[in-house]
């Protein structure tokens, strides 16, 4: 059995964070492994209150699990600032063969800022380098590049920005695009690929930037070539939206149980 590695932060409420990695995980019969970055307190309302882990901490997960599991694959989300940042950092670079899916969670759904100038520096300088595939949204994009990101066009210059940045690839997420189909622009290093679905007009998306990393780092686990785990989790997180169960009183969680169509290897 395939194994995979999350870095992040907890989620009280189940919906998103290192929970609803391991839910992802599952669903794609791939054993999941973790490494705790911040303790939160949340719910589908709102973060009360979050307590980061020591960096010197981190890194030990992250060593104990590759030294004992073998993860094929993993990615990071919250970070929770500059020191564990470069902890987890550190540990990915001695794991060169590691795929890895950066999930850079510097802007909530809600549009605060997560981080502050210094830990969005360290992000760019120090993980993008290593990432095989980096998947923001747009004002996270829009962060890590300098620029207006709008327009689908926008993303697309945004990937390629984020490619010669030092990324193996770019996923711009066009989920906060104000009007139209929801697009997702992919640039591998070659070529663009852009992915269009219906939207869905709902407020259970709390967790959907988590989802997603991990489905493709589950994909990129069980062998699949990077735009077939791309276009899986894709395809996972968009029925994952459209069966949520419902829960809580704010954004709420999706539906990890759906079956995903797993890519081929």
């Amino acid at each position: 059995m395939p194994v995979a590695l999350t870095i992040a932060g907890s989620d009280s409420g189940g919906g998103a964070g290192i929970q609803a990695d391991l839910k992802t995980f599952f669903a794609y019969g791939v054993f999941g492994t973790s490494a705790l970055t911040a303790v939160t307190v949340q719910n589908t309302v709102g973060v009360r209150d979050y307590l980061a882990l020591a960096p010197e901490l981190v890194r030990a997960q992250i060593r104990a699990v590759v030294e004992d599991l073998d993860p094929r694959a993993c990615k990071t989300g919250m970070l929770a600032g500059v020191p564990v940042i470069r902890a987890v950092a550190e540990a990915l670079e001695e794991l060169p063969g590691l795929a890895y899916v950066l999930d850079p969670v510097m802007v909530a759904t809600s549009g605060d800022r997560l981080l502050d100038e210094g830990a969005e520096r360290a992000i760019l300088e120090r993980l993008l380098p290593l990432a095989t595939l980096v998947t923001p949204n747009l004002e996270e994009a829009a962060l890590l590049t300098r620029t207006e990101v709008r327009t689908v066009e926008a993303m697309e210059r945004a990937a390629r920005s984020l490619v010669a940045a030092g990324a193996g690839a770019a996923l711009v997420k066009g989920g906060h695009l104000p009007v139209g189909d929801v697009v997702d622009v992919l640039f591998d290093g070659v070529t663009v690929h852009a992915f269009r679905r219906g939207r869905i007009d709902t407020r259970s998306t709390h967790g959907t930037g988590c989802t997603l990393s991990a489905a493709v780092a589950a994909g990129l686990a069980l062998g699949a070539p990077l735009q077939a785990a791309v276009e899986s989790a894709l395809d996972y997180v968009h029925r994952a939206i459209a069966q949520a169960p419902g829960l809580g009183r704010g954004n709420g969680p999706l539906n990890h149980l759906v079956r995903p169509v797993l890519p081929r290897a």
